[in-house]
């Protein structure tokens, strides 16, 4: 019996120590895992950026791969790039050199001499503008232009004075009104004219070169002479008042047109070469007839018109008429043909 009992307590004591050995390895084999696989390293490890950039969506992803052992590795060494000696800018060869803005215009010429490129020489319609201030200098060294902004422009020189207003139909030059049918206008702040009005004005010789398409001025001449000398003051009397009474109304070219028909019968060897023959014409103008058209006073712009077709002055549309009406029916309508309407007026040849 005490045999078996100590057998017993022997065998219980044996598997006591079985027990506590296993629970020794088994605690040894956490800490070795614990120790290759720290808890930390799954969560917080950092990624390791190629080529220094960053992948899309890590824009915050430290860049930085910690080694083993808590300490970051050193950055490795960068070469430094040789510096490039600055070196002096190479001229294109192909690029030829930009030449300077002429200060000359070869294609006017005064005295055989390019003027200066102010004189902004243009075309239009086949008339040659210039600038009026530096042109009447490069005419006449002695000119003198001023501004004001209700007459515009005015020029003096010896002998001349000159107005010229932009939006105006013409100049006026010692009196005399040049036709400008484009108008004055103005450019860049500057009031240009028809270089035919200026060399008229100053009594100079314009002539143009087909071949080579070079304007050129001659001086020498004297101006213009004065309105109060050219204007007959009988034909003066007689046009102004039958534009007046016809076209009073009108615009200027309407009243001009007007007065550009009763000149041309004047000058027409089958009418009488007087206005106030051509307008005492039987059946011709009934503004005439009874002596009333004399005691009529003709308003401002019907004397400017007058005196406009009496410097020669033509509106180009009715070029060469005869006749004009103002109503569908009248006999020049069914037997002349027409050349063309202006305001209320329609013209025949």
């Amino acid at each position: 019996m005490i045999r078996k009992l100590f057998s017993v307590l022997l065998a219980m004591f044996a598997c006591l120590l079985l027990m506590g050995a296993g629970m020794e390895d088994s605690s040894e084999g956490a800490r070795l895992v614990a120790d290759e696989f720290p808890a930390a390293v799954t969560d917080t490890h950092p990624l390791v950026v190629e080529d220094q950039q960053l992948h899309p969506g890590n824009a915050n992803v430290n860049q930085t791969e910690t080694q083993p052992g808590g300490q970051e590795p050193e950055p490795p060494e960068t070469p430094e790039e040789p510096q490039e000696e600055s070196q002096p800018p190479v001229e294109n060869e192909d690029t030829p050199p930009q030449p300077e803005k002429p200060n000359t215009d070869s294609s006017l010429l005064v005295d055989g001499q390019p003027v200066s490129a102010s004189v902004n020489k243009s075309n239009l319609d086949g008339t040659t503008y210039v600038a009026l201030a530096p042109m009447v200098q490069i005419l006449n060294s002695s000119a003198q232009a001023t501004w004001n902004a209700r007459t515009g422009v005015t020029v003096t020189a010896p002998g001349l004075t000159l107005t010229a207003k932009s939006g105006d139909s013409y100049v006026v030059a010692n009196g005399r009104y040049l036709y400008v049918p484009n108008q004055v206008r103005t450019v860049n702040d500057r009031v240009e004219v028809p270089l035919s009005v200026l060399t008229e004005a100053f009594g100079y010789t314009l002539s143009w070169n087909q071949a080579t398409e070079v304007v050129s001025v001659q001086r020498g001449g004297t101006p213009i002479q004065s309105g109060d000398q050219f204007y007959d003051s009988n034909t003066l009397f007689w046009l102004s008042r039958i534009i007046y009474a016809e076209s009073g109304n009108q615009t200027l070219e309407g009243r001009m047109a007007v007065g550009n028909v009763v000149m041309n019968r004047v000058n027409n060897p089958k009418y009488p070469n007087t206005v106030e023959g051509v307008l005492a014409q039987k059946n011709q103008f009934t503004t005439y007839n009874g002596g009333a058209l004399g005691n009529r006073k003709p308003n401002e712009g019907s004397v400017i018109a007058a005196k406009l077709v009496m410097d020669g002055g033509v509106v180009s549309k009715v070029k060469g008429a005869l006749y004009f009406d103002s109503t569908s029916s009248s006999w020049a309508s069914r037997n002349r043909t027409f050349a063309g309407q202006i305001g209320n007026h329609r013209f025949y040849y």
